[in-house]
């Protein structure tokens, strides 16, 4: 049918509304609402002057309605979530049926074409039953009047606590003499300023349907899964029935039912009396029953539990964001409104191709329901070079209700900080070690220096520190029980506790602390970052998303870009709202984030920590594992130079050791995370969207060598003079005692490093002196017996065994036999060899018979 036209007494309606209507209304009212001034005669002109002086303009605006959420699938925007306050969806005049519009003025307001904002004769009416009544029986409202009082409803519905948005709804609702005047002259204002056209769709996209439904769209969806433009004469009518009275005719209580269809009977012979339906579509709507077979209820997709169940964590952040842009308001108190207003789509980063496979891993690799201990793991990814976050999935299912979904669900987010939806974060353990190597590189120390890897306990007073001085001992293993010196670059890729704390002994805490920070490290409590000699190994609790944020700086040569999620916003009005803007500094020296990058990348190939994480495809990777002490909680962070990402599987609660811990399919929990990183990594290579990762850069020659000297030969001077010139190097010196040595007694042998090494200025050498216990076997070989007897004597051996006998060869003449009679041929040990002074050593002597 057509759209539905002014009638010709609009024209004189409009008239008396702009000349002299309010001294008219203003009696009207009067008798109206206050009968018995009316009866005892009492004057109108008090009515008259309350009429003029009550304001005179409202506004048709954009109503209360739902928020759309979207990610990226296949190079597309796709909708994974919807949060509203009020479920509505604004539609235009050319989405709504005929049938509903006619519906609303059949219904509603007969005369809506005729009158100019109140309807007279209505008003008239409904006074004298009024008087008759000695009440207020009839309100006369016409659709601009309840246009006028649902405004008046929704501000109240908007305001800040549950008291106040009380008191504004009985105020807009309560029958008074103020509230009914109010409402005539704003309904009166508003067809001075807008078209009949105008006002209909807007009531009609206001008005309540029972419960949290709001507009004809989303009525129309969840009372029978249609749109509003698809509305049947019957379904329109019996939703403009709803309106009457949402309490008690809505559709989704079968108890409504029978008055629905009372009411919505009426309606329809109104339709049909106007000329608005023809006979044969009245017959079809009134045989039309309200039942189960026409009623079709859906619900309505609200909020983060009704999200894609690949992204409900996601969703989840991103409404705990809102209070963090400044496109939806001045203040978070403002933008938290603006929100539950509502009306946004909110385009954000995350990638839902690279989601479902982070998502799959986590629910396929890593068991939600966990008897032995209390297991959890999260994965967030982020993109090198812009800080966008391309996944964020957990091992345990969303559900933020009070029941609670069991030991397989939980509402917090282990991804992100706790003001965030998050926890408070987990220890990172080892992944912490590079902001250590970051430091030392950037102090212009090298790779290839060595340092003490050893186990041992140091005192606390020895670190450099503004959070000290700190007292006592500080007693620390190796995970793996290696030890001994080793260059910076071995430390890294066999993660040893011992070389960081010794390369932390050479740095400042407080400067370790503010390089992580740097690049985007906190605490997900929200306290500041501790700078004791344990943070070093990883004891600071961390999100996950810091984490893969801090290590994407690295690949990316030192850019920090903090994490962002929202790309951009579009408004109910269309306008374009910007979404997280862009923040990204260079926070670390180029050279020092590629040289540490060239460590990192042997984590991930043969002989490193990480290697089972490594995709193995060729794309190079860079990296960290960690494991606390326990090994209550294990990570694995790494990078490609375009995604970085961050795995943490481990104790929410509780102590139990993932190295004792095993899935159902026997898989030890400690190497959980290798498992999922490799899924995500794997997948995030193939991403047509990510595509194309490089090489990364070569190291610094320079951070290769760094600041270190090398150790100069000291073997043979005396433990003073070699002493003093490792301590001319710069070197501090460690008396590692006497050892066995066939140099003389008391005289230096060797150094820890050894000779030729490369040790940092101030490093630590031990130095070991000789004994004096050993000898060197000398050459005896082809001299007489007993001259070999002398000279092992002289070299200080004290046991020469009884000679062997070796037969000279019959074959050769008497000279030559002579020559070699009686003369040694071989001896035992070898000749250079060194023994112990008192070890045997056995002569082999030339005969002509044995």
């Amino acid at each position: 049918m057509s759209a539905l036209k002014p009638r010709p007494g609009s024209v004189l309606a409009a008239l008396l509304g702009t000349l002299g209507f309010s001294a008219l209304a203003g009696v009207l009212v009067a008798v109206m609402v206050t009968p018995a001034i009316a009866v005892a005669g009492a004057t109108v002109n008090n009515t008259i002057g309350i009429f003029d002086s009550l304001p005179e303009y409202i506004e048709i605006d954009q109503q209360a309605q739902q928020n759309r959420i979207y990610a990226t699938q296949a190079g597309a925007p796709v909708q994974i979530a919807t949060i509203f306050d009020q479920n509505r969806e604004e539609v235009t005049w050319e989405e709504v049926s005929d049938f509903a519009k006619n519906a609303a003025v059949s219904g509603e307001d007969r005369r809506f074409y005729e009158h100019g904002g109140v309807d007279i004769p209505g008003v008239v009416r409904a006074a004298i039953t009024n008087v008759a009544g000695g009440g207020i029986s009839e309100g006369a409202s016409t659709i601009t009047q309840q246009y006028v009082k649902n405004t008046f409803i929704q501000q109240a519905l908007e305001l800040p606590t549950e008291e106040e948005q009380d008191a504004a709804y009985e105020a807009a609702i309560d029958d008074t003499f103020d509230r009914k005047l109010k409402e005539m002259k704003l309904a009166i204002s508003l067809e001075k300023e807008y078209t009949k056209q105008e006002i209909l769709l807007a009531y009609l996209n206001i008005a309540n349907f029972g419960g949290n439904t709001y507009g004809i769209e989303a009525a129309a969806e969840r009372y029978y899964n249609t749109t509003a433009l698809n509305l049947t004469v019957a379904q329109a009518a019996s939703l403009i029935a709803t309106v009457q009275s949402p309490g008690v005719l809505r559709l989704d209580h079968e108890e409504n039912w029978p008055g629905n269809l009372e009411r919505r009977d009426v309606i329809i012979e109104a339709m049909l009396a106007e000329g608005n339906i023809t006979q044969a579509q009245r017959d079809e709507a009134i045989a039309t029953p309200i039942d189960a077979t026409t009623v079709v209820i859906t619900e309505p997709s609200n909020g983060c539990m009704a999200a894609n169940d690949h992204a409900r964590y996601f969703c989840d952040y991103i409404s705990n964001l809102v209070k963090d842009l400044p496109a939806l308001g001045a203040d978070p108190t403002e933008r938290a409104a603006n929100f539950k207003h509502g009306g946004y789509d909110i385009y954000t980063t995350l990638d839902l191709d690279l989601q479902n496979v982070a998502q799959e891993a986590e629910w396929k690799l890593v068991p939600s329901d966990a008897t032995t201990l209390n297991l959890g793991s999260a994965t967030v990814s982020v993109e090198v070079g812009t800080g966008r976050i391309l996944t964020m999935a957990q091992n345990k299912v969303y559900n933020n209700t009070q029941a609670g979904g069991g030991i397989t669900a939980t509402a917090v987010n282990f991804s992100t900080d706790r003001a965030y939806g998050g926890s408070s974060g987990f220890q990172p353990g080892s992944t912490y070690k590079v902001f250590t190597l970051l430091n030392w590189l950037q102090n212009g120390h090298g790779l290839n220096e060595r340092v003490n890897g050893s186990a041992r306990t140091v005192a606390q007073s020895a670190f450099t520190t503004c959070d000290g001085p700190y007292s006592g001992p500080y007693q620390f293993k190796n995970d793996d029980g290696s030890g001994g010196n080793m260059t910076v670059a071995t430390a890294t890729q066999k993660s040893v506790n011992g070389a960081f704390i010794s390369m932390a002994l050479e740095l400042d805490l407080c400067e370790i602390r503010d390089t992580a920070a740097s690049i985007g490290v906190h605490r997900a409590d929200g306290a500041e970052l501790e700078a004791n000699p344990s943070s070093v190994l990883g004891t600071n609790t961390i999100s996950p998303l810091t984490m893969a944020t801090a290590y994407a700086s690295i690949a990316s040569g030192g850019t920090y870009c903090k994490s962002v999620a929202i790309d951009r916003i579009v408004a109910a009005d269309g306008a374009e709202l910007p979404g997280q803007s862009a923040d990204c500094a260079k926070a670390l020296e180029s050279d020092v984030a590629n040289t540490a990058a060239f460590a990192m990348s042997k984590v991930m190939i043969g002989g490193g920590t990480a290697t089972r994480a490594n995709p193995d495809n060729g794309v190079e990777y860079i990296g960290k594992t960690g494991t606390t002490d326990s090994s209550n909680q294990t990570w694995v962070v790494g990078a490609s130079t375009k995604v970085a990402t961050a795995v943490w599987v481990g104790n929410i609660s509780g102590t139990y050791a993932m190295r004792k811990y095993y899935t159902p399919a026997r898989v030890q929990g400690s190497v959980l995370r290798h498992d999922v990183f490799r899924a995500v990594a794997t997948a995030a290579d193939k991403n047509p969207a990510l595509r194309g990762a490089d090489e990364f850069p070569e190291a610094s020659k320079a951070l290769l060598t760094g600041t270190g000297i090398t150790i100069p030969e000291i073997s043979g001077q005396t433990v003073e003079a070699a002493t003093s010139v490792l301590e001319g190097n710069g070197f501090t010196v460690t008396n590692g005692g006497a050892e066995a040595s066939s140099i003389p007694a008391g005289r230096a042998v060797r150094t820890s490093p050894p000779t030729g090494s490369l040790v940092s200025k101030g490093g630590e050498v031990t130095l070991f002196s000789s004994d004096g216990s050993l000898g060197s076997v000398p050459s005896v070989l082809g001299t007489a017996a007993a001259s070999a007897r002398t000279a092992l004597t002289d070299a200080g051996f004290t046991s020469i065994g009884t000679d062997q006998c070796s037969v000279i060869d019959a074959a050769l003449t008497p000279e030559e036999k002579t020559a070699l009679r009686d003369t040694v041929s071989a001896v035992n040990p070898g000749v250079g060899t060194e023994i112990a002074k008192t070890d045997t050593v056995t002569l082999t002597v030339n005969k002509e018979q044995c």
